[in-house]
Order: C-alpha cells, then structure tokens, then sequence
C-alpha cells in the first residue's frame, strides 16, 4: 500500500465583509452624487435661465387678468377668500414652494431613471451605501439649484409685478423646513413606484401637479368645489403653504399659525417613516422579480 498522502494546505476562502456604512461615508457618498448632478447641470447653463424665467412668462398672464379683475388695482374678490389683495405675491410665494416639490419628485424619481436608463443603477446600488443615502443625494443640487433660481425669480418679480413680503421671514423658513424634509417621504414612495413601473416623466409630472394643485400651489383652496375641498383639507402641504403666506403676507390662515406649524412637524416624521418603508418593500419586490435594472 502506498503511503501517499495529499498534502495539507492552509488556505482558506477569502471572507468578503463590507462595513458597515458609518456618517461619514454617507455624507462622502452624498457629496459625490452631488458633485456629479452638478457638473452635469452646468454643463448645459441655460437651464438655470429656463428655472428663473419659464414661472414669470406662465405668470405674466395671470398678473395681467388679476388687474382686469381689479377694482382700482385691488383684488377685491381675492381679498375675500385670503385677506390681502395683493394675489401676486400670493401666487409667486406658491410657485417657490411648488418649484421645491418638483426638485425632490425630479431628483428622485427622474434621477431612478436615469440610471435604469443608463444601465448603472444595479452597479451604484453594490456600494455598501444606504440607498436612501443615494436618492437624497440625487435631489441635493436641484434644491441648492431651486433655491438660488427662486430668490432671482423673486428679485425680478419684485420688479416687474410689486411682489413683497414684508412678514416674518424667519419663521416662514421654520415651517417650509419640515414640509420641504416631509417632501422626501413623498420623494420615497414615488422612487419605489418608478422602480416597480419604469416610467418617470409621466409620473412625475402628474405626481407634482395634483400635489401643487391640491395644496393651493396657486390659488385659496377655500375656492375649490365642495366635493374636493376635503382632499385639499386632507393633504398636510396644504398647511405649509398656507402658513408660509400667513407669515409673510398675513393672510387668513385655515388654522392658526402654531397648529399649521405642528402639522408640518407631524408631516415630516409620519412621510419618511412611511415612505422609507415603502421603498424597501418594493425595492424587494423588484429584486425578487429580477427587475430592478429593467427600463
């Protein structure tokens, strides 16, 4: 009999281990789809011309009806419904707050597609990075974009139509924060729908259309029909946008101030609760399908 034996040997299969993501990473990881969203916006620069001037051509018009519905350049009938006759202003402050939903909707949803489209979005998704981490950092240069074109767009409007706001800045900005953080719970489940459908433009446009349009992006919801009132009512923006323009122009409030403000809080817990659930239940569901990188 032989005595051969096979030789020993100590190797062992490599354990692949990733860590896990810590704060610092999440914001490396942030930075970095910011700093890519923005070299590829500026890279065509007139949009930002296209964000400040698009909201002032559609307004225009509607300045021009409110004077013809003017009694001696005052909005009477406006004034009945919001308390203050000046509806320009009235409209330019909920156009700013609807050019922020559409930067979250946009950033996320849009940004979802993108990469399916591009056929990267499985590969990104391999970092040993929230994917939360990665929507949000999607939406970082529309808003810092969105907020530098709205002030501009104000500053003109302010020129051109007499828009002013002479109410209290600071705590306007205290509410928009929570409902602009509340916007991404919304961000959220809307992502997770574009996972599952694999269409974007649709959804998005019409997404933030009934949004702003149920929340009285542009005019009193007070004016809506009976029958879609409750829905307006229903929909916590609704408040944000209300209590933004109570501070700033004074307007009759739906509720006072301090409540519409607890809203917002409720607002932001309960809709990144709820749409981060969303979003792994259906990103699961679309792994399990094999459908994730699908377009």
């Amino acid at each position: 009999m032989s005595n051969y034996q096979q030789p020993t040997t100590n190797y062992q299969r490599p354990i692949i281990s990733l860590a896990h993501p810590t704060w610092r990473s999440q914001l490396r990881a942030i930075y970095a789809v910011t700093a890519k969203d923005w070299r590829q916006y500026w890279r065509y620069p007139l949009n930002a011309v296209s964000h400040i001037l698009q909201p002032l051509v559609w307004l225009t018009p509607v300045y021009f009806m409110g004077l013809a519905f003017s009694v001696n350049g005052k909005a009477l009938g406006f004034a009945g419904y919001t308390g203050s006759t000046d509806y320009i202003s009235f409209i330019l402050i909920g156009t700013v707050l609807s050019n922020f939903i559409s930067a979250v909707f946009w950033g996320m949803g849009y940004a979802l597609k993108n990469d399916m489209d591009s056929g990267v979005l499985e590969s990104n998704w391999l970092a040993p990075i929230s994917r939360p981490v990665l929507l949000v950092g999607h939406t970082i240069t529309n808003l810092i974009v969105t907020t530098a074109t709205s002030i501009v767009m104000l500053i003109i409007g302010a020129i051109l139509f007499g828009f002013q706001a002479n109410g209290n800045t600071l705590a306007a900005i205290a509410v928009t924060i929570p409902m602009l953080l509340g916007l991404y719970g919304f961000g959220f489940m809307f992502a997770a729908i574009v996972m599952v459908m694999r269409e974007a433009n649709t959804l998005t446009d019409v997404g933030s259309f009934l949004i702003q349009i149920f929340s009285g992006a542009n005019f009193p919801v007070t004016v809506l029909p009976k029958w879609l009132l409750p829905v307006a009512l229903a929909l916590p923006l609704t408040y944000g946008f209300d209590a933004v323009r109570g501070l700033l122009l004074s307007t009759n409030t739906l509720l006072p101030i301090i409540l519409e403000y607890i809203v917002m809080l409720i607002f932001m817990v309960v809709m990144i609760t709820i749409g981060l659930l969303a979003f792994r239940r259906l990103e699961r569901y679309v792994r399990q399908r094999g459908t994730l990188g699908m377009h």
